[in-house]
């Protein structure tokens, strides 16, 4: 009985680290220019709409990068340990980079040790939507956008206080804007309708 235990626990182990293995590039300048690429080819992307956005996956395969398309619209995951927030300690909003919607608040952010960024709860009820994922044999919960239903991750029970949660998600499908360039764009904006 312990060796078909032993064996079941490899197996899935193996079946785990497989779609780990399936990542996205770490090169920085291609990632940077990847960035702007999505936000200028992208119409749905926004800070400040929240209208759903509904696309076809045609639609999407055109205007996003192919890592993100594949994170987010295929529900892949990208290798632990390679996102660029993962051990990020900024002070901002963390947003969808598929349709711009606001996700996660970085005092939010905790190192969970899992090698995903990692959060205790999301900007709001509305911000992340939720669905049981049976895959690999497993019951866990998907988080996706709110606003596009783009795959982000998974949440789990054994985050820290005040929610106990632990949004896992997977970086290439995040993006992030300091706090202090949001305020800079938030008063611009408010002396020009002065």
């Amino acid at each position: 009985m312990n060796k078909l235990l032993l064996y079941c626990s490899i197996v899935l182990l193996a079946v785990l680290l497989q779609d780990c293995s399936y990542s996205q590039t770490t090169d920085t300048k291609k990632s940077s220019d990847m960035d702007n690429m999505k936000k200028i080819n992208n119409p749905v992307y926004s800070h400040q709409d929240s209208t759903k956005v509904n696309l076809s996956e045609e639609e999407w395969k055109k205007i996003l990068p192919s890592d993100v398309y594949y994170v987010a619209r295929m529900k892949g995951t990208e290798r632990p340990w390679t996102s660029k927030y993962e051990e990020s300690k900024e002070v901002g909003t963390y947003y969808c980079a598929v349709c711009g919607n606001p996700l996660f608040k970085s005092d939010t952010k905790f190192e969970s040790g899992c090698g995903w960024p990692s959060f205790y709860e999301p900007i709001s009820k509305e911000s992340i939507i939720y669905a049981s994922d049976h895959s690999y044999g497993m019951e866990r919960t998907e988080v996706m956008c709110g606003r596009c239903k783009s795959h982000l991750g998974h949440v789990f029970n054994d985050g820290p206080p005040p929610t106990g949660l632990r949004y896992c998600i997977n970086g290439v499908v995040l993006d992030f804007e300091k706090a202090k360039e949001a305020e800079k764009k938030y008063n611009e904006k408010n002396k020009s309708h002065s």
